[in-house]
């Protein structure tokens, strides 16, 4: 077989090459820090990726949305602990009204509390979340959820709860009309009690001058026994809100494992092992070397050379 010596200068110039695409390649990884930055580096590995990059943007969009359901059922635990504080306070002003000793006039001051009382308590039931909707509007509502009219407050929302999902369902609001204005009646066999209208039958009853003792006394016993009761259903709805937000810490951990995991198995498929490219890089540059010093040895081999020396 006769080697010619363009074939030879061939040879080495193609070696050469391909041991320099070789040097670039390994110096854009070190760069980079990335083994596999296009899908022709490596299809399987950068198919793993792809996945794991996807699972990441999944976590990352229930964490939103838990983030968005922990902040509505933080302010709806604030605001039923507001309402507890308020109707602790419609029961103490109420225990002073049923002191024998008292005027109408002097049971007037003490509705006039109460009165203020029931306007905060509206207040709070009617507050906004920051974005748009409504703490206690139940599925939605564009407009305050409680209305008050001629026949008392009025629930106008959308009964229920709005959900979000968050790789399991999170609460955004709290049902409102059950919270409010569906509380057990402590008497057997009588409808749910309203927060809004217990408030006012004790109002009304004791705003009307000239009643006697034994009708404020029990107009106070009716009044305390039915502002129990809806303290105690506020108290519920506010320990639900709270078990949520212990459902919450839960659930982001097992979000942020989640996305800790698939961040792992991306940095897996097409991360670079530093230690080991520095020593393949290393080795390349001498291979790169030592084929550069027997190129200038072959190329001044020729019988040209030969001959004219």
């Amino acid at each position: 077989m006769r080697i010619t010596t363009f074939s030879v200068y061939q040879n080495s110039i193609n070696n050469l090459q391909q041991r320099q695409r070789d040097l670039a390649t390994s110096q854009e990884q070190m760069t980079s820090g990335k083994r596999v930055s296009r899908v022709s580096d490596d299809p399987a590995a950068a198919a793993r990726a792809e996945r794991a990059l996807a699972a990441m943007s999944r976590s990352d969009a229930n964490q939103r949305a838990l983030d968005a359901s922990r902040s509505a059922m933080q302010q709806s635990e604030s605001a039923l602990g507001e309402a507890g504080d308020l109707l602790q306070t419609a029961r103490e002003t109420i225990m002073k009204a049923g002191n024998p000793s008292y005027t109408d006039a002097e049971r007037e001051m003490l509705v006039l509390s109460l009165r203020n009382v029931r306007d905060q308590l509206l207040t709070v039931a009617n507050r906004a979340d920051g974005v748009g909707t409504y703490l206690f509007g139940g599925q939605g509502s564009a407009t305050p959820p409680f209305v008050d009219g001629a026949t008392g407050v009025q629930y106008e929302g959308s009964p229920g709860q709005t959900q979000v999902s968050a790789s399991q369902d999170m609460p955004l609001s709290v049902d409102g009309r059950n919270a409010f204005l569906e509380a057990d009646n402590p008497v057997a066999g009588g409808p749910v009690l309203s927060t809004f209208d217990v408030l006012d039958r004790v109002i009304n009853e004791l705003a009307t001058p000239g009643r006697g003792d034994v009708a404020v006394a029990q107009t106070v016993h009716d009044g305390l026994r039915d502002v129990d009761a809806v303290s105690n259903h506020l108290l519920v709805w506010r320990a639900r809100t709270g078990e949520t937000l212990n459902q919450a810490d839960s659930l982001e951990l097992r979000i942020s494992e989640s996305k800790l995991g698939a961040q792992v198995e991306r940095s897996n498929a097409e991360d670079l092992d530093m230690v080991q490219a520095i020593s393949n890089f290393e080795n390349q540059q001498t291979g790169y070397d030592a084929a550069l010093r027997a190129y200038s040895v072959v190329q001044r081999m020729s019988l040209f050379n030969y001959i004219s020396g």
